[in-house]
Order: structure tokens, then C-alpha cells, then sequence
């Protein structure tokens, strides 16, 4: 079984979230993030000349905007090899140090499972 098969399904859906994110909108990432009720907030890659932002930090920036109050669990969908410090400090801002967070690549397949402490 892979490590994306494992997955809840919730937590399944915002990797495939994220993924759609990316696909979509041709960004480098895709992200997604679902707050204490349920609701879920997708971003990409935000590259402008005068604001820069990973898709995670928009993702929780945009669940902020929206009034939540926690996240549950979020996922980046990347080409990288490990999740950046600064988005897991954006996750554990909003959702505390044991909030899930999923790093999976373009094939939607889970290669880190961590924690945003």
C-alpha cells in the first residue's frame, strides 16, 4: 500500500486538491488547507514582482481572510523533497504544532508526513 492510499479520506481530498491547484493554474505548487469545520481553501504559487508567496502560505492566508479559526490538516503538492520551514510555521500559526501536513508530488503520491511543529 502507498502512503497515499493510507491516507484518510479527507486528508486524501486536499492532496488531490492541491494537486488540481497546481495542474490548473501551471504553478510550481499547489496547495491546500481544511479549517476546524470542514471547509477547505486551495491556493497555487503566488510570484509577483512585489509579492511572493509558496501556495501553502496563501492557502493559510486565504483561511484566515475566511474567518477560520484552526486547521485540521493541509498538503503542497511540489517538486521539492521537503517542506519549508516557513510554510510550517504558517500551518502551526493557524492550527498549532500537531496540525498534518502532506508534501506530494505532481503524481499526487505522498512523500512526507509530518507536523507543523
Amino acid at each position: 500500500m502507498t502512503e497515499s492510499a493510507a491516507l484518510d479520506p479527507e486528508d486524501r481530498k486536499i492532496v488531490t486538491l492541491a494537486r488540481s491547484a497546481r495542474a490548473r493554474n501551471g504553478v510550481p505548487e499547489g496547495a491546500a488547507v481544511r479549517d476546524e469545520t470542514g471547509r477547505t481553501y486551495v491556493a497555487g504559487t503566488v510570484a509577483l514582482d512585489s509579492l511572493r508567496l509558496s501556495a501553502l502560505r496563501t492557502a493559510v492566508a486565504m483561511a484566515v481572510a475566511s474567518g477560520a479559526e484552526s486547521l485540521e490538516a493541509a498538503a503542497v503538492v511540489s517538486g521539492e523533497t521537503a517542506l519549508r520551514d516557513e510554510d510550517l510555521a504558517a500551518v502551526r500559526d493557524l492550527g498549532g504544532a500537531g496540525t498534518p501536513v502532506f508534501l506530494a508530488g505532481a503524481d499526487g503520491e505522498v512523500r512526507v508526513r509530518g507536523e507543523a511543529g
